[in-house]
């Protein structure tokens, strides 16, 4: 199935598949079967993060694989209370001891958590553990535009993705632009909203019926067209192939229209706005 997976290529010149696989909530050894499982389904692209307290259970999951190691490309994430430069250089080494892993392909801010004002430090550490091996490309998550200009333009470094809160309720259209006009990719999370309306809406479902997909599969193609790489998350192996098996038909313009209707200014999941929400 991977083979069928188009890939992205990031402005640092690394690759990632054009969908992954996220791993929140997916703890212990179910969680390691799940994440094996959606490896063996043709999931390259695994998720995670330090706050997940799941890097043991990807890297289990990696050694159960029959996949090598240099074909999976795996993210994890420096949270907020670790953004002073010592501490994140110590947790993204912690990161990989946890992982049992010698490098992250992606390792990202988890949050800027403005307030703190810590973030243009923590992208330091995240350069300089890229320069040692440690990581092959550094980004960010839950940043707005001027957090990013700010990075730029006191470290010199831009970041190769943004993982942004990106669904039908909620579809950043204004952000999404910026990044692809700073040649930046969008990674979606929570790319089928956590609230179950999305997937009972009538005007997806008519979409869905159309192309004889289901509405998760159109949600994810939606990602795709919009060049945005979902990471939906399953512990359920079927619903790990459905959301994979997107790349044999296409939306129309009417249809992609028609998803971006559904977006509004209050659409987020849980209210958290990256100019004040916090996360440690």
């Amino acid at each position: 199935m991977s083979k069928s997976i188009p890939e992205v290529t990031l402005n640092d010149g690394t690759t990632i598949p054009a969908i992954g696989f996220g791993t929140y909530a997916l703890n212990g050894n179910v969680g390691s079967n799940a994440i094996k499982s959606a490896i063996d389904i043709g999931y390259r692209l695994i998720d995670t993060a330090y706050n997940y307290e799941n890097e043991g259970t990807v890297g289990e999951a990696i050694r159960r694989s029959s996949i090598p190691r240099e074909q999976l490309r795996i993210t994890s994430k420096l949270p907020g209370r670790y953004h002073e430069y010592d501490k994140a250089v110590t947790t993204i080494q912690e990161s990989l001891y946890r992982a049992n892993l010698d490098y992250y392909d992606l390792y990202l801010i988890h949050w800027p958590n403005p307030k703190q004002d810590h973030y243009v430090e923590a992208w330091q550490a995240l350069i300089e553990a890229k320069k040692w091996g440690l990581i092959r490309s550094i980004g960010v998550c839950n940043f707005l535009p001027e957090h990013i200009e700010r990075l730029e333009r006191e470290t010199g470094v831009k970041p190769s993705i943004n993982q942004i809160e990106l669904h039908p309720a909620f579809n950043q259209e204004y952000q999404h632009k910026w990044h692809v006009e700073q040649n930046i990719k969008t990674e979606s999370w929570s790319p089928l909203s956590r609230a179950s309306d999305v997937l009972r809406n009538d005007q997806l479902a008519h979409i869905a019926e159309k192309h004889n997909k289901t509405i998760s599969q159109v949600i994810l193609r939606w990602h795709y067209q919009l060049g945005a790489v979902p990471i939906p998350k399953s512990a359920s192996p079927e619903r790990q192939l459905e959301n994979i098996s997107i790349f044999d038909f296409s939306l129309d313009e009417k249809d992609m229209k028609e998803i971006a209707s559904l977006s509004h200014p209050d659409g987020r999941i849980n209210d958290q706005d990256p100019a004040i929400y916090e996360e440690f």
